[in-house]
């Protein structure tokens, strides 16, 4: 496909990565020059210096030509305008970030009006990810599948784990659960395991069930299941809002501290049953006043990644937090964060990328099957793809030790009408089915991807 994404920034950046390794043809436009080289010399795309909602601009990035226009500037409005304009000039799909909390109640109207085929809120897709965590504490991080009826969960095997040196065949003799582990990340390896595949100290696991069974299976390999009864979030930020919106909801005692006074006072206007306290959390006196030793969680939100690390670790030394989570931003710090006890990693450039890519794959392929939801796992090298199954194909009908599929790929559920199937050697899919498949080939994009050639 053809792509066009305005803004080079860090999702900009992130989806030029991800949409390149694809086989994209991907043409960027930012003002700063120094930008666009950056883009340009890293990665395979052409690039254009000016203002994406410029028409000039886009018609000379191409946009008559192009399927696709991405706006990931730093202005919704802007944004906004970029999409609005590739409508008219190309007649082109559009995607838009919009992360004003003023616009989160008008998103349906703005999309429609504008004819936009998708907004996204990084902001608030990052606190609905945090607020599915500190309600499932024992896992390090949740996606959800089939309208939240089916998750990966992801956790690590500690010293004291009854998991650790079990086959996977025994994992299932043992604990008798409807759960199917799926992929597991050992230091810079990732597996998808068969029955005599041993777990090991320090493994990070992700197996796929229903709410109900993962919470069983924790319960039996003696994992905490109970949701946090409060959480200390450092940084006032839109995450900050929109996490502590969905925790009171969630029943959760909320307190956020900032340093920046008039931030507090508008949060506390915006949050009235929340705790906003005016201070400086780098100062540990600080922290120690307003209860971090006692705190249930602990949430780093500001806008410096090196703050975030050292907060965490800070917290987890000192604290009995359940669950410590850390927000990255800095693309360059991807492939060290797993060295620091930082908690559980949110990156809000990589959940806007995943959803974007999610629609991108829906474009390439509407026959089918279609993509329904993705994640990247493991700085992209696996993959968790919903499969909708639209039409008879030579995966459909037959059972499924009969279907070859390729190397690293597996089947890790069938969603069909509402029923939750962890599929055997007898399952069948069928059309109308959802299904889940993790795999470590990348860029799927219909469920026949997943045959053996």
């Amino acid at each position: 496909m053809k792509i066009i994404i305005v803004g080079c920034g860090k999702v900009g950046m992130t989806l030029i990565k991800q949409l390149s390794r694809e086989k994209h043809d991907i043409t960027v436009i930012d003002a700063r020059n120094e930008a666009i080289s950056e883009a340009t010399n890293t990665y395979d795309c052409m690039g254009v210096v000016g203002n994406g909602a410029s028409y000039s601009v886009q018609k000379e990035a191409g946009v008559e030509q192009s399927d696709l226009l991405i706006a990931v500037t730093g202005s919704d409005e802007l944004n906004l305008l970029c999409c609005l304009i590739a409508k008219k000039a190309g007649n082109t799909s559009t995607i838009a970030r919009v992360r004003n909390p003023v616009y989160s109640k008008e998103i349906d109207y703005i999309k429609e009006e504008l004819g936009l085929s998708m907004v996204i809120n990084p902001e608030y897709a990052s606190a609905t990810e945090i607020a599915r965590i500190l309600r499932f504490p024992s896992a390090d991080k949740i996606d959800t599948f089939a309208h939240g009826r089916v998750e990966i969960l992801n956790f690590v095997i500690g010293e004291d784990s009854p998991l650790k040196n079990m086959t996977l065949i025994d994992v299932s003799k043992k604990y008798k659960c409807d759960v199917l582990i799926c992929f597991v990340e050992r230091g810079d390896e990732a597996f998808i395991p068969n029955g005599p595949f041993i777990l090991r100290e320090n493994d990070r696991v992700s197996f796929v069930a229903t709410p109900r069974n993962a919470k069983e299976f924790f319960e039996k390999i003696g994992v905490d299941t109970h949701q946090v009864k409060n959480t200390m979030i450092v940084g006032g930020g839109m995450i900050a809002y929109y996490l502590g919106m969905q925790l009171r909801n969630m029943g959760i005692v909320v307190k956020i501290i900032d340093s920046d006074r008039a931030r507090c006072e508008e949060l506390s206007e915006l949050l009235p049953k929340a705790c906003i306290i005016n201070g400086d959390a780098t100062n540990k006196d600080v922290l120690m006043e307003e209860g971090i030793e006692s705190c249930e969680s602990f949430i780093a939100l500001t806008g410096i990644d090196e703050a975030n690390l050292f907060l965490s670790m800070y917290a987890k030394s000192v604290s009995k937090a359940k669950k410590i989570i850390t927000k990255i931003n800095r693309i360059s710090f991807d492939d060290m964060i797993s060295t620091f006890q930082a908690g559980s990693i949110i990156a809000p450039k990589n959940i806007t990328s995943d959803y974007i890519l999610q629609h991108v794959r829906v474009m390439q392929n509407s026959i089918g099957s279609n993509v329904e939801t993705l994640y990247k796992l493991m700085d992209g090298k696996v993959e968790a793809l919903e499969f909708l199954i639209r039409d008879e194909s030579e995966i459909t009908g037959k059972p499924l030790m009969e279907v070859k599929l390729k190397k690293n790929v597996l089947i890790g559920c069938i969603n069909r009408g509402g029923a939750v199937i962890i599929p055997n050697g007898q399952s069948t899919i069928q059309v109308g089915d959802t299904v889940i498949v993790v795999t470590t080939h990348t860029g799927l994009g219909d469920i026949k991807d997943i045959l053996a050639d």
